[in-house]
């Protein structure tokens, strides 16, 4: 299984969705490079994050070097995402992002790279309870800030749990509580979504 170097915007859309503990606990592997950690992560609740099993990790000084040619070839990429990037070429690697210019520089190196809705569904295979899968995407969904497609959403939601659309807003809350439990609330930091919309990945 690949090493999963995430974004900030997947662990946004993780803890908007209550998900982050079943995340960590379901098997999978999630790192990011330390500046990110250090400039978007640590002081919200970055502990936490920790405890739940994020990694953390250094680049190298090549890998420093494809930072700089990171950003040179697409400016519009924060340097921490061009360090989420660069971590992303090591072998066994991949990307975990939200954002399609991301996605796009990913493609065009060659790196791996999924979003939010691959990494439900590798949840899903890895025994993550579908109840609880589909009720936290109807909360990322339901953020403003959700880019995810509309189509896809509702085709998981659906497949997930029938009835989550019509669940009353006590079990909603019990939810959300149930999995809160597992540790204190992640309170990250959103990002900021382009006006031509292309921070938001479709998947």
């Amino acid at each position: 299984m690949f090493v999963l170097v995430s974004d900030t915007s997947v662990l946004i859309d993780l803890e908007r969705g209550a998900l982050l503990p079943l995340a960590f606990n379901c098997g999978l592997q999630l790192v990011v490079p330390d500046l990110l950690y250090e400039d978007e992560l640590e002081q919200f609740n970055g502990a936490y994050l920790r405890g739940l099993g994020l990694g953390v990790l250094s680049l190298t000084p090549t890998e420093l070097g494809l930072v700089q040619d990171i950003r040179a070839a697409r400016p519009a990429l924060s340097l921490s995402d061009a360090f989420a990037l660069a971590l992303a070429t090591r072998q066994q690697h991949a990307l975990l992002t939200g954002d399609g210019n991301l996605r796009r520089e990913c493609g065009l190196r060659g790196v791996a790279a999924y979003g939010l809705l691959w990494l439900l569904d590798e949840m899903e295979s890895r025994g993550v309870e579908t109840s609880q899968l589909a009720e936290g995407l109807r909360l990322v969904s339901e953020d403003v800030r959700c880019r995810l497609p509309r189509d896809e959403v509702k085709q998981r939601i659906n497949d997930w749990g029938e009835n989550c659309y019509a669940r009353a807003p006590e079990q909603r809350q019990a939810f959300t509580d149930q999995s809160a439990a597992a540790g204190p609330a992640c309170r990250l930091v959103a990002p900021v979504i382009a006006i031509d919309g292309t921070a938001g990945d479709p998947k």
